[in-house]
C-alpha cells in the first residue's frame, strides 16, 4: 500500500542503506535485525515498481547491491531470517512429483461465448434468475497457467496449480520465485484472517520470443505458445531454473475469505484491494459495466487491440460485479453461471488439404480428419483438421488437393472456414466417405436427424480400448485401475475383445501385463468382481449407447425389470419413458436390435453382472437421502461406503449441493466440501455417526474385509 507520501520515504531509506552497504560487515546482530528489515521493505518496494508498475526507481545495479547487502546478512546472522524475505524466494531444488492440495473452492472452467447474441443469452439468464438488471466487470482473458495462492496472517502460505478443479500440485516455491507474488501482503488491515486468490502465470510476448531463440540454439524445440511455456516452467523441478525464466503472476478473482465478513462487496472492490496491496492484477484494463450492450462494445474495443498487448490473450472475461449474487445464480458441474468467457474471432491461415482419413470414435462415430501441408496458426503447427461429417464437406465442397482457409475454433480445433476454390487446377479429387466401418467392416448407419455416420458394433475393434475405459470410468461400473493404458494393453494381448470378457479374466492373465505385478493384478480382479453389483442404470451407462448419459440411464432404469425387456421393447413405448425424444429412443431401439451387441450382454450375464432392477434398493431405509463423504474413513473406503448408502436406497455423491442430508467427516477432510456444507447447511456427521445409522441393515464387523483369498484366484 504505497501512498505518494510513503513512496517517497522508501526512496530516502533506499539511499540511506545504499550508503551503509560498505560498513554491513560491522554491524551487531540487534543492528542487523533492524537494517535486514528496513531491506526487505525497500526491496519489496522496488519489485513492485520494476514487475507491477514497469516503473523502476532505481538502477538493476543499485537494486542488486541491496539484494546482496539482505543476503550477506542473513547468511551472517541466520537468526533474523524471516519466511517473507525476498531472499527465500528461491528455495532448494525439489525431487520427485509435486504433492497434491485441496482447493478451498473449486476452480471451475468458465463457459465460453463467440458472439454478442450468446452473450446477450447469458446476460437474459443471469437476470432471469436474479430478477433485475446486474453491473458486470469486464476484463482481458489471459492465456497462461492457472494458479491458486493461499495467503494466512498476512503471508504466502501457499500456490498450486488448478489441478482437476478439485486438487491441484503444490508448487510453492517454484511460486515465490515469480517476483508479482508478494510473500507478505497486509490482508488483516481488512479483517481478512486467510484469502484464497486465483491467477495466471504469465509469460510476455518478447521474452517468450526471448527463451524460444535460446532454445533453438540450445538445439531443443521451441515453445508453442506463451501458455505452454508458462505452463511448462512452473512445473520445473528447480526453482532456480523457474527464476530464470522471468514468469509473472496476474491475480484476478478472490475465491474464498476467511472470515466470509471480510470478503469485498463488488469484484472490481476486490480487484483494487488486491492491486492496493501490491498484487499485479488487470485493473487498469477493467471496466464495470451497466448493461450487456456496454460489455459487447468494450469487448469489441479490446478485439481490435489485442495484438498490441504484451501479453497473449484470447478473450474476454465478464462477471457479475455484486458478489452477494453469486451463491444465488450459482454453478453447473462445469462452470459458474455469474461469468463466461467472450473468445475472440481466432486467427487464420491458408494451406493445402493433401488427404483424408477416416477415424472411428469412442461411440462408433465415423469422423473424417483431413491431412495439411503443416501451417503455423497462432504460434502452433497444424498439420490436421477436423471435417466433422460428410455434410460438411458436401456443404463447402472440399476436395482432396483445395488450397483451403484452416481456422483455429476458439484457438483451440482447427477447421475449414472455406475452399479457395479460385486456385483450383482440374487435379482436386473428390472425397468418398465410407459406406463401411473403416475398422470392423460392419455396415455403416445415419439415424433419422443426424448427420453422423456411425459404427455401433460395440465389439469394433477402433472402439474396444475407449470402451472398456468407459465402461470401467467411475460414473459407469467404477473399475480402479482399468484405465485407458490398462484397456489397452488388454486389448493388445488378446485378452479382451468386448466389455464381456472382462469378467472371464483370471489373475494370472492380469499379472501377464506390462507393468502389473502380483498386488496390482490382485486389486484390479477384486475391483472388476465388486462391479458386477454396481445396478442396472450403470450397466446401461456404461455400454456407451449413443445419446444414453447417467440420467437417462436411470430414468430407463426405473422403467424397466430387466435389460433385456429393451431387446424387443417398441419404439412407441420407449418414446412413453418420461424425457426421452424420438432421437434418443431410435438409438436406443437401434442398438438393442444389432446382434453383435445382443451377444455382449449375453456374455456379462455369464459372467454375473447384475443385469436386473433392484427394487430392495429402491424401497431401503435411506430412500430420499443423499450422503456425501469427505477425508478417509476408518471402517472401509469412501467408494465402498457409497455402495452400501446406494445398497439401502440411498444416493452417494462426490458433490455437496443444496439437495445433500449428510457430509459424513472421515480424517484430513477437505476444506471445499467443508465449507461448502456450511455455507448451505448441510448436516455433518462423524463416521462413527454413520456407522450407527447403517448398524441396523449392515454386518459391520465384515466392512472392508477381503471378499477373497489369493489361492482361490489362480
Amino acid at each position: 500500500m504505497y501512498t505518494p507520501e510513503r513512496e517517497r520515504e522508501l526512496i530516502e531509506e533506499t539511499k540511506r542503506l545504499l550508503s551503509l552497504i560498505k560498513s554491513l560487515d560491522k554491524v551487531s546482530l540487534s543492528e542487523a535485525q533492524k537494517l535486514a528489515e528496513s531491506l526487505r521493505e525497500v526491496i519489496r518496494y522496488h519489485d513492485y515498481k520494476y514487475y507491477v508498475q514497469a516503473s523502476p526507481v532505481i538502477s538493476d545495479y543499485e537494486y542488486d547491491q541491496l539484494f546482496r547487502a539482505l543476503k550477506s546478512l542473513e547468511k551472517r546472522y541466520p537468526q533474523i531470517i524471516t519466511p517473507d524475505s525476498p531472499t527465500r524466494r528461491v528455495a532448494s531444488d525439489i525431487t520427485g512429483s509435486f504433492p497434491t492440495v485441496e482447493h478451498y473452492s473449486p476452480m471451475l472452467s468458465l463457459d465460453n461465448a463467440y458472439t454478442e447474441e450468446e452473450l446477450r443469452d447469458f446476460d437474459r439468464r443471469v437476470r432471469e434468475i436474479v430478477g433485475r438488471q446486474v453491473s458486470y466487470s469486464v476484463e482481458p482473458k489471459y492465456d497462461g497457467a492457472g494458479i491458486a495462492l493461499v495467503y494466512e496472517n498476512d503471508l504466502f502460505k501457499r500456490g498450486a496449480t488448478r489441478g482437476d478443479g478439485e486438487t491441484g500440485e503444490d508448487i510453492t516455491p517454484n511460486l515465490r520465485t515469480i517476483k508479482t507474488i508478494p510473500l507478505k501482503a497486509e490482508f488483516s488491515r481488512f479483517g481478512i484472517k486467510l484469502i484464497e486468490i486465483r491467477g495466471e502465470v504469465l509469460i510476455s510476448k518478447e521474452e517468450f520470443r526471448r527463451i524460444n531463440e535460446e532454445r533453438l540454439e540450445e538445439g531443443l524445440p521451441p515453445f508453442a505458445n506463451p501458455r505452454n511455456a508458462s505452463a511448462g516452467s512452473i512445473r520445473l523441478q528447480s526453482p532456480a531454473e523457474v527464476a530464470k525464466r522471468k514468469l509473472e503472476a496476474v491475480v484476478y478473482q478472490i475465491s474464498y475469505v476467511d472470515p466470509p465478513s471480510a470478503t469485498p462487496k463488488t469484484h472490481y472492490e476486490g480487484i483494487k484491494l488486491l492491486s492496493l496491496l501490491g498484487f499485479k492484477t488487470p485493473l487498469k484494463d477493467m471496466r464495470v459495466c451497466k448493461n450487456i450492450e456496454e460489455v459487447i462494445a468494450y469487448c469489441k474495443e479490446w478485439e481490435q487491440k489485442r495484438e498490441k498487448y504484451p501479453y497473449e490473450i484470447d478473450g474476454m472475461v465478464i462477471k457479475v460485479n455484486e458478489r452477494d449474487l453469486y451463491d444465488l445464480l450459482g454453478f453447473t458441474s462445469h462452470h459458474p453461471r455469474w461469468a463466461i468467457a467472450f473468445k475472440f474471432k481466432p486467427k487464420q491461415a491458408t494451406t493445402k488439404l493433401i488427404s483424408v482419413v477416416f477415424q472411428v470414435g469412442r461411440v462408433g462415430t465415423v469422423t473424417p480428419v483431413g491431412k495439411l501441408e503443416p501451417v503455423q496458426i497462432g504460434g502452433v503447427t497444424v498439420s490436421s483438421v477436423s471435417l466433422f461429417n460428410e455434410d460438411f464437406i458436401k456443404e463447402k465442397d472440399i476436395r482432396i488437393g483445395d488450397t483451403v482457409l484452416v481456422e483455429r475454433a476458439g484457438d483451440v480445433i482447427p477447421y475449414i472456414v472455406k475452399v479457395i476454390k479460385e486456385a483450383r487446377t482440374g487435379e482436386e479429387k473428390p472425397i468418398e466417405f465410407p459406406k463401411e466401418c473403416p475398422s470392423c467392416g460392419s455396415k455403416l448407419v445415419k439415424l433419422p436427424g443426424e448427420v453422423a455416420w456411425r459404427c455401433i458394433n460395440i465389439g469394433c475393434p477402433a472402439q474396444v480400448v475407449l470402451r472398456l475405459k468407459h465402461w470401467g470410468s467411475r460414473e459407469a461400473m467404477d473399475i480402479r485401475g482399468l484405465g485407458e493404458a490398462t484397456a489397452k494393453a488388454l486389448y493388445e494381448k488378446g485378452f479382451v475383445k468386448d466389455v464381456g470378457d472382462l469378467y472371464f479374466l483370471k489373475v494370472t492373465d492380469l499379472v501377464r501385463l506390462p507393468g502389473f505385478a502380483e498386488k496390482s493384478a490382485l486389486n484390479l480382479y477384486r475391483a472388476i468382481e465388486e462391479s458386477k453389483t454396481r445396478g442396472l442404470e450403470r450397466v446401461l451407462y456404461g455400454l456407451g449407447i449413443r445419446y444414453v448419459g447417467l440420467t437417462t440411464a436411470k430414468k430407463l432404469a426405473q422403467e424397466i425389470e430387466s435389460i433385456w425387456d429393451l431387446k424387443d421393447m417398441p419404439l412407441e413405448r420407449i418414446l412413453r419413458i418420461e424425457g426421452i425424444g424420438e432421437v434418443v429412443a431410435r438409438s436406443i431401439r437401434e442398438f438393442f436390435s444389432r446382434e453383435e451387441n445382443i451377444k455382449v450382454i449375453e456374455k456379462l450375464e455369464r459372467g454375473g453382472v447384475k443385469l436386473k432392477r433392484d427394487k430392495a434398493r429402491e424401497e431401503g431405509p435411506f430412500k430420499g437421502l443423499t450422503f456425501v463423504f469427505t477425508g478417509t474413513l476408518d471402517c472401509c473406503s469412501r467408494e465402498k461406503a457409497g455402495e452400501i448408502v446406494e445398497m439401502l436406497g440411498g444416493i452417494f455423491s462426490n458433490s455437496v449441493t443444496s439437495k445433500t442430508s449428510y457430509l459424513v467427516v472421515g480424517k484430513d477432510p477437505g476444506r471445499t466440501k467443508m465449507t461448502r456444507a456450511k455455507q448451505l447447511g448441510v448436516k455433518t456427521i462423524t463416521e462413527e455417526e454413520f456407522l450407527k445409522m447403517i448398524e441396523p441393515y449392515v454386518d459391520l464387523k465384515q466392512i472392508g474385509r477381503e471378499e477373497n483369498k489369493i489361492g482361490a484366484l489362480f
